[in-house]
């Protein structure tokens, strides 16, 4: 085990001025209602255009693009005001906190910070063996052996076009097969429009993803962007036998942040 002075730090989100660390339900896909544990990291290898957590990537001084851009009063974040760095028993204590085993690592990207993210697997199972992990990843980022033994599940949400992050960036051949063959991986597309089935299908095909692996969730940060997209996506669901996800939080809470 590494020392105190030695132990990776964890850079997570920063919001109303504490890291973002929140208890309420998973919203989306294979764990949709389940009450979790949030733990939000800073920091994302990928700029995508509709992001609605872009204060973990989205800084001043970057040239990344996003649909928020033409909207009055938006402006890119300054990075030192948006990262909080935190020890990782501080940050187990802070889970502790909520009467819930289910812990899911999202961001930003939290494979950018393995190292730490293990080390808080392993110290809050020290406390409660029975605690739970999931992951939320772009699928870029090969998990490494001890991230992978301490993960019980992946939630893959890989980047299509309509993301705005050129190919090179959003498909790694080695990554999609991982995770394709992994049993903990699950694949979560988020669909703009019917032009991007065509996209999701030759991925699907290129990497041998089963159907039962498959959700298809609308691209939308808000409810009547979301209805708009819900019926005609449902129906390829249907004839495709893929599973359909909605954005739960969103239906309940808007496009609000840390719920």
């Amino acid at each position: 085990m590494p020392t105190k002075a030695t132990a990776p730090k964890l850079k997570l989100a920063r919001l109303h001025g504490r890291p973002e660390i929140f208890y309420s339900i998973q919203g989306e896909g294979k764990s949709l209602g389940w009450p979790s544990v949030f733990v939000r990291s800073s920091l994302c290898n990928l700029h995508c255009i509709w992001c609605d957590t872009d204060y973990t990537w989205n800084w001043i001084g970057t040239r990344f693009p996003h649909a928020n851009d033409n909207k009055p009063g938006y402006q890119k974040f300054d990075k030192k005001a948006w990262i909080e760095v935190c020890e990782v028993e501080a940050v187990a204590r802070e889970v502790m906190q909520h009467p819930c085993l289910n812990v899911i690592l999202t961001g930003g990207e939290p494979m950018l910070q393995q190292p730490a993210f293990t080390e808080l697997m392993v110290e809050l199972r020290r406390h409660n063996a029975g605690y739970r992990f999931e992951v939320e990843t772009n699928g870029t980022l090969m998990p490494n052996e001890n991230f992978d033994a301490a993960i019980d599940q992946y939630n893959v949400s890989p980047k299509l076009e309509n993301s705005n992050n050129p190919k090179k960036l959003r498909e790694k051949a080695s990554v999609y097969r991982f995770f394709a063959a992994s049993p903990k991986a699950h694949f979560k597309f988020v669909v703009a429009t019917p032009n991007d089935l065509e996209e999701v299908f030759e991925l699907i095909r290129l990497y041998n993803i089963g159907n039962d692996k498959i959700w298809l969730m609308p691209e939308g940060s808000g409810r009547q962007a979301l209805a708009r997209k819900r019926k005609w996506l449902v129906e390829v669901c249907k004839e495709q036998g893929f599973r359909y996800t909605d954005r739960l939080h969103v239906q309940i809470w808007g496009s609000k942040k840390g719920v």
